[in-house]
């Protein structure tokens, strides 16, 4: 062995050790996200993990491209392919972990069967969480798509029937909650939902359905960091069993893990 791939291999030996010393940063959603990065916190004392919760002003994937942290958990992949092109960056997947349902809240109605003709329904705006809510509403009866592959992309311009002549209001996902004192359905994204203290699986009229749902939420890393040490630590760790167990038994149907 020559003196030059000696020193490599002592270079990378050392890189290794230092990067493994060194806290793993992860921008996370505060519920559920973070709390479960701060259950394993709590249970894997071999990972130094320093989790970064976000607030509605700052963008994760911004933050990975830019190196302010190593990780991000709080999206699903079809919102991180949208990320990808518009920030002109390319991330890598490197755990999948859990399934938030997408569910129809009101505190005007107790049922949807009650929902009055002309109500306002608000929705996400963002791409991908508009096309769930609409197929929520397709699902649950309320109105009829042009496309019947869950897996297209869907917007209001695809309603092909709307029997209730429902009002579609588009708005910041975060805000949704809020928008429950004014409209008579909200379609919220299940994190949003348990911030807000809301309980999926007893507060929903209605809610995404876990099998085969595509928008399972997943740990991102950049390609240059795939395989540090500490995010594959993290990946199983977040993948384990373990985990699997503490999101079943913390959130009670309201979050479902991949990995059960």
């Amino acid at each position: 062995m020559t003196k030059k791939v000696i020193a490599t291999l002592a270079l990378l030996s050392v890189f290794s050790t230092y990067a493994s010393a060194v806290a793993l940063r992860v921008a996370a959603d505060p519920v559920p996200h973070s709390e479960i990065l701060n259950h394993i916190k709590q249970t894997d004392k071999k990972l130094d993990l320093k989790v970064i919760e976000l607030n509605g002003n700052l963008n994760a994937n911004e933050l990975l491209a830019r190196g302010d942290v190593d990780a991000n958990y709080f999206q699903h992949v079809p919102y991180l392919r949208d990320q990808e092109k518009a920030l002109g960056e390319k991330f890598a997947v490197v755990a999948t972990v859990h399934i938030e349902p997408l569910g129809i809240y009101s505190h005007k109605v107790k049922s949807l069967k009650d929902l009055p003709d002309g109500a306002q329904v608000a929705v996400p705006n963002n791409v991908t969480n508009l096309s769930r809510a609409l197929y929520l509403l397709q699902d649950s009866g309320l109105i009829k798509l042009k496309g019947s592959d869950a897996s297209s992309l869907v917007t209001t311009a695809d309603i092909s029937d709307n029997p209730h002549h429902l009002k579609i209001i588009e708005i910041e996902a975060p805000q949704l909650p809020r928008a429950l004192d004014d409209a008579q359905l909200a379609i919220i994204n299940g994190n949003y939902a348990l911030q807000a203290g809301l309980v999926p699986s007893k507060d929903a009229l209605a809610l995404e359905q876990a099998k085969d749902n595509p928008y399972a939420n997943v740990l991102v890393t950049t390609p240059k960091l795939a395989h540090d040490p500490r995010i594959l630590e993290l990946a199983k760790d977040l993948e384990s069993k373990q985990t699997a167990e503490f999101i079943n038994q913390h959130y009670q149907g309201s979050v479902i893990p991949v990995n059960p």
